[in-house]
């Protein structure tokens, strides 16, 4: 087996391996492909997307393609099953705190901002048509969809790669991890740490897993500043500002990478009731303090090996 390869994607980092060397040609076409496709379906930063034309024509109904309807749904059903602490009307408090362009590019200090705590408008205003292929939303209402669509695209390519060439293959999307097929004899070895570009001889946790799914979230690496007052990219819902930093990063396992990238979201962005929600959950978790104290829930072994 080869090892992982690399290259930009989605405004952070593509990895892909695959058991079967003979298969790697194909994985990586259809890995591309998919990348891709989600980028022109939901990047809040390409005038050409979908997603900006949904944002642009807010008050009046926009077709959309079927890929774009799937991401909408599941940025749905993470509101839902997080009760709107993951929300894809985050959109407009994004653009608000400066986080308005890839990140790479944008400003990363700035005038002081006066930003009002004020809940974002809320997942239940979206109308979605799926008959017509159409998606309405209020003026004034902007989605970004940053917290689910590269887990969604993970979990497409991965499957679509392991039903194409019965290969094992993992895919990951800025440490959102997707696993389908047959694996390694001893898994899949991954390296978690605080910035998924670092190196491997960084701080972190080792982990060995099988299938599924594996998502961190975290507030170290995005972040800017406007004024005095320093930003991150993970919104909280209810005040449309940065979440505040209970965890620096939050590593969840689960049966596919969007349901691990759900829950890691939500862990930052509820801070102290995130052991208690996950635990209830059965979903296996790594919670890291500001100051770096390390909190294993539901399993998470303490010798910081697991396999799922």
């Amino acid at each position: 087996m080869q090892p992982p390869f690399t290259f930009p994607a989605l405004g952070t980092t593509a990895a892909l391996l695959v058991t079967d060397d003979a298969a790697f040609a194909a994985a990586h076409s259809m890995l591309v492909r998919e990348i891709d496709g989600i980028d022109i379906a939901c990047s809040r930063f390409r005038g050409d997307s979908e997603l900006s034309s949904v944002n642009a024509n807010a008050g009046r109904p926009t077709r959309v393609s079927a890929r774009f309807i799937e991401a909408l749904e599941v940025a749905l059903r993470a509101a839902r099953l997080t009760g709107g602490l993951v929300d894809p009307t985050v959109g407009s408090a994004m653009r608000v705190l400066g986080y308005d362009r890839d990140f790479d590019v944008m400003d990363r200090t700035g005038p002081a901002l006066t930003v009002s705590l004020q809940r974002v408008p809320g997942w239940q205003v979206i109308e979605v048509d799926a008959g017509r292929s159409t998606v309405r939303l209020p003026e004034g209402v902007e989605l970004d969809f940053g917290a689910t669509a590269k887990a969604l695209c993970a979990d497409r390519a991965a499957r679509s790669i392991a039903d194409a060439t019965g290969a094992g293959v993992l895919v990951s999307l800025g440490g959102d991890v997707a696993m389908q097929g047959p694996s390694p004899d001893a898994g899949w070895s991954l390296l978690i740490t605080d910035d998924h570009a670092a190196g491997t001889d960084a701080d972190g946790a080792h982990v060995v897993v099988r299938s599924g799914g594996l998502a961190t979230s975290g507030t170290t690496v995005r972040r800017w500043w406007r004024g005095v007052q320093e930003m991150h990219h993970l919104v909280d819902p209810k005040t449309g500002c940065p979440a505040r930093e209970r965890w620096r990063t939050a590593s969840v396992a689960a049966g596919s990478c969007v349901d691990a990238n759900i829950a890691s979201t939500a862990a930052i962005v509820m801070g102290a009731r995130a052991p208690a929600w996950l635990g209830a959950r059965g979903l296996p978790a790594r919670l890291v303090s500001p100051e770096g104290a390390v909190l294993r829930v539901a399993g998470w072994p303490a010798e910081e090996r697991v396999e799922c």
